[in-house]
């Protein structure tokens, strides 16, 4: 992708060459969906929902596939039958654009991400001292003091 100022999810899109483009307008439409309260951003160049202030779900494309992040311990597990088809590594799913968009799929972890929004998580743990921010609101283990 040319370098190409983003100021929202339909200029992320447009920059796209055409099968990943037309991917893409499903994943957000599925997304979208999933999260009709969400507030769409771009945030580290690429699209991103809010919630409460809190980013829940990014996706990006790729020239082989599409992207959804983050991808936690709890969201694996939910979904580990439907995830099997698919390569995930290190937060990220990665869905191949050679084959259907899993729309359903998407549009089911965009409503788990809301559910397990990390911004219910702040406060949680009364008197400690770490930072209010960070990965480990999004798996709700603080990290070790």
């Amino acid at each position: 992708m040319a370098k190409i100022e983003l100021n929202c999810v339909d200029d992320y899109i447009a920059a796209q060459p055409e099968p990943t483009a037309r991917a893409l307008e499903l994943v957000r439409s599925a997304i979208r969906k999933g999260l009709p309260k969400a507030e769409e951003v771009i945030s580290y160049k690429m699209p991103a929902y809010k919630l409460h202030g809190e980013i829940v779900l990014y996706f990006a494309g790729w020239k082989q596939h599409y992207s959804l992040y983050p991808v936690g311990a709890s969201l694996l597990a939910a979904f580990k039958d439907e995830l099997a088809a698919y390569e995930v590594d290190r937060g990220t799913i990665r869905f191949p654009l050679n084959a259907p968009v899993p729309v359903k799929l998407i549009e089911e972890i965009a409503r788990f991400r809301a559910k397990n929004d990390p911004s219910r998580l702040v406060g949680l743990w009364q008197g400690f001292s770490g930072p209010s921010h960070g990965p480990w609101l999004i798996t709700g283990i603080p990290p070790q003091a």
